[in-house]
């Protein structure tokens, strides 16, 4: 099965395309909700329990022109997240972008002192949750003229760094899905791709600036960050704009950290 597509145009490129984003209703989730809606796709948001927030963002979606709305669920919790999947899929009819962007942070402790339960909702937010969408999603994916999978994982699994046990294996989980999903899809016309960020500014990167840099305000780091700035939400955003919209790129890893690991 062959299905071409065309160069990168992000201003509108997505123009009758339907996207779900988990976690979307704040951090890197929100700015690629938004940045979808820019592209032109309609745009369903998941997200956990900040109402507020995701209605913010909605509204700026329905600004730009595009037909949005947004779901609560808790995605460690698989009768919520099969709740919100049956949601969109009914008010949407399919979704041919699917980001999982849905994530939380581990406790920064070792293994020794780590609980399983640890172990098992975090896998289950960003593993598990990201299988049981994939289940729900990609059979009306396969009917459309093109589809996408973006998993949102994280430069930890270049560093493994210490103390991030639960953080580290759920993320590494999720890359593995990914990998998989990208061979079983492709003759469906199905890129499946993974987005690594480093630190960004985003309330879990500062929460880690504080407890593991010692910086009370992130961008106290930017004299000593790439570039000269931590990385942006949005910075995170533009490259899965071009993952959804390039043609001929499938089961890659790209790692946004400005080559710092």
């Amino acid at each position: 099965m062959s299905k071409s597509a065309p160069a990168p145009a992000p201003a509108g490129a997505l123009v009758g395309r339907r996207a779900l984003v988990t976690g979307g209703g704040r951090g890197i989730g929100a700015a690629i909700a938004v940045a979808l809606g820019r592209a032109g796709a309609d745009v369903a948001i998941g997200y956990r329990q900040d109402v507020e927030s995701a209605q913010a963002v909605a509204t700026s979606i329905r600004a730009l022109g595009r037909r949005v709305q947004i779901y609560p669920a808790a995605l460690d919790d698989s009768t919520a997240l099969d709740a919100m999947a049956s949601s969109v899929l009914a008010d949407f009819g399919s979704i041919d972008i699917l980001v999982h962007s849905a994530g939380i942070a581990s406790r920064g402790r070792t293994v020794v002192d780590t609980e399983e339960a640890e172990i098992e909702r975090l896998w289950r937010v960003h593993a598990l949750a990201a299988f049981s969408l994939c289940r729900r999603i990609l059979p009306g994916m396969r009917a459309a003229e093109r589809g996408d999978v973006v998993m949102i994982s994280s430069a930890a699994t270049s560093m493994w760094a210490p103390n991030s046990a639960p953080y580290n294996m759920a993320k590494a989980a999720l890359e593995a899905l990914a990998r998989t999903l990208a061979k079983e899809e492709r003759n469906y016309g199905i890129r499946v791709n993974v987005v690594a960020p480093g630190l960004v500014d985003t309330e879990m990167g500062r929460r880690l600036a504080r407890a593991a840099m010692g910086a009370e305000d992130i961008h106290d780091l930017d004299p000593t960050s790439p570039f000269g700035r931590v990385c942006s939400p949005e910075e995170v955003a533009d490259v899965v704009v071009f993952l959804v919209s390039t043609g001929y790129v499938n089961d890659q890893k790209i790692v946004v950290d400005a080559g710092t690991f």
